[in-house]
């Protein structure tokens, strides 16, 4: 009886022994970065990631994981969309509202200017306009008379932005609490707008508006406010400069406005109020109206230029044919060039006596004309004269034929995405010609 339980003792001791080896040896065979299964399903995800650096593992394993069925279509659309050009920036703007979401019309229901002459003033009609038939636009939004506040609206202008490969809108911005004098404040915007670039991969720059009393000393508190605000948020544009800096960068409407020795306190390195070499550097690019601004610009320490208006000769900055000459003066200064493309101009809805700034889009035409003078002076970036900016009719977001009391111009015979379609166009040509450039 002894003898048999020593012999089972020795079997079930050669039995631990053996599963022990075959244990030790399976997990000498087993892959370095195992796979562990997620909630019990068939999908799996690598354990561990042993290079960080490597997108197409971060890629699989973002793809491995559950999404959601918002995540699934968000990632179908952005499949079909073109990329982002992040040196194509359109101008966009946040001032409309409706009923719905405002509690009334703002910017649809925009006045019809008189002209500075009593006896011109006369002989056009004034009033403001009435939504929804009734805009202040000689075109027609496919959406409508829209609420700016509206996620909706934001997350179809997203699309529509990423269709043109549009990498950055420069938003229009008055400081909290003040506004331009048709509309309401539109800071309150800004934060759901960044959150739904976001997920567009667009990103968001700053287009700082002449609000009542700018001087040096509020821009300096309102660029901070921007930069302390919105400037940790990963849709908050900023640009690597030459020297290595990530900087943001602002336009910076009507700057004309403030004189160079304003300016310079803010920009200039010597002054010992400017921003330079502090945690609110920033490139300010300055609106070129005249040709004498130049001068004023250098002076005042700003980075670069820009054009802003659509209207082809209105002023010596937006007449095309100078654009070649005004980057010369930039690469000679240092300064950013970035001239402003557009596809037409009409503010007759808005300022009926304004025929003489018209600018018929001949069916793109206009546009492809403008985009191709732009490219054709080698600039830094391009800006779109507009995105949205209905009421001067610069606007390349989508518009639909439409009938009521008042008069609608329309894309015809194009589709309502004529103006995004000739946008990617020339932003993939943009991108194409910068590689060559870099060369």
């Amino acid at each position: 009886m002894a003898r048999l339980r020593r012999k089972y003792c020795i079997i079930l001791i050669a039995v631990l022994l053996l599963a022990l080896v075959v244990t030790v040896v399976l997990k000498a065979l087993a892959p370095e970065d195992a796979v562990m299964s997620v909630d019990g399903g068939d999908e799996v995800i690598p354990k561990r990631n042993t290079d960080d650096n490597k997108p197409e593992q971060a890629k699989m394993s973002q793809q491995n994981l559950p999404k959601s069925e918002k995540d699934a279509q968000l990632e179908a659309v952005l499949k079909r969309l073109p990329p982002p050009n992040y040196y194509v920036h359109a101008f966009y703007y946040t001032w409309y509202g409706n009923p719905k979401f405002d509690g009334k019309y703002i910017h649809w229901d925009h006045p019809q200017l008189p002209h500075w002459d009593m006896k011109v003033a006369q002989g056009y009609p004034q009033g403001r306009h009435k939504p929804p038939d009734d805009i202040g636009a000689n075109f027609y939004p496919s959406l409508g008379a829209y609420s700016s506040k509206d996620p909706s609206i934001i997350e179809a202008h997203m699309q529509q932005l990423r269709t043109a490969a549009i990498g950055v809108v420069a938003v229009s911005w008055y400081p909290p609490n003040l506004k331009d004098e048709n509309g309401e404040p539109t800071d309150d915007i800004v934060p759901l707008l960044l959150e739904v670039a976001q997920k567009y991969h667009v990103k968001v720059a700053f287009h700082i508006e002449p609000y009542k009393d700018r001087d040096e000393v509020n821009m300096l508190s309102n660029v901070k406010y921007i930069i302390d605000k919105y400037g940790d948020h990963p849709a908050f544009f900023r640009y690597q400069t030459n020297n290595g800096k990530l900087l943001p960068l602002f336009y910076v409407y009507d700057s004309y406005l403030m004189n160079s020795e304003q300016w310079a306190k803010l920009l200039r390195h010597t002054e010992s109020s400017s921003v330079r070499d502090t945690p609110y550097d920033a490139i300010f690019i300055a609106l070129l109206v005249e040709e004498k601004h130049k001068r004023d610009i250098l002076t005042a320490g700003f980075d670069g230029v820009y054009t802003y208006f659509a209207t082809n000769g209105f002023s010596y900055g937006s007449t095309q044919r100078n654009w070649n000459a005004i980057k010369t003066f930039c690469d000679d200064n240092n300064l950013l060039f970035i001239p402003s493309a557009g596809p037409g101009y009409i503010d007759t809805s808005v300022r009926p006596w304004n025929f003489q700034n018209t600018r018929n889009r001949i069916n793109g035409k206009y546009y492809e004309t403008s985009l191709s003078a732009a490219l054709e002076a080698r600039p830094d970036f391009i800006s779109i004269t507009s995105f949205n900016e209905w009421h001067e009719g610069t606007q390349i977001e989508m518009a639909i034929p439409k009938t009521s009391q008042a008069a609608y111009l329309d894309y015809l015979p194009n589709k309502p995405t004529i103006y995004l379609e000739i946008t990617q166009k020339w932003a993939a040509a943009f991108g194409d010609e910068r590689r060559k450039w870099q060369k």
